[in-house]
């Protein structure tokens, strides 16, 4: 599958936030992520996180739901041309395995 498929805007995952922080949530035991959230497209038990979906070299983080004890919505980012994502910030357990990951295209670089 292509990784533009992967990342692509108009796929975008609306999570359901808690409209108070559980009282288990702590830095001790979370770590937070920032990014606009994807469905998997193979995996439903899985979340894809968008780091900076605006930019070209942007990388994305893959978590599994089960990983996740708290998101909350922060606010929306909006490019020059005024197309608006929603961004996330997610608390995940230490200890997960978790997979980022950062495309590129694969050329010969030319020296000066």
């Amino acid at each position: 599958m292509p990784i533009n498929t992967l990342l692509d805007v108009k796929g975008k995952f609306e999570i359901q936030t808690y409209y108070s922080r559980p009282k288990e949530i702590d830095r001790h035991n979370h770590i937070p992520f920032s990014g606009s959230p994807r469905k998997h497209p193979f995996e439903k038990d899985k979340i894809i996180l968008v780091a900076d979906p605006f930019t070209a070299n942007t990388f994305y983080y893959e978590f599994k739901i089960k990983d996740i004890g708290f998101a909350e919505e922060l606010a929306n980012i909006t490019n020059i041309d005024g197309d608006s994502v929603a961004m996330t910030r997610i608390w995940v357990k230490k200890k997960s395995v978790s997979i980022r990951c950062t495309p590129f295209i694969v050329d010969t670089i030319e020296s000066v």
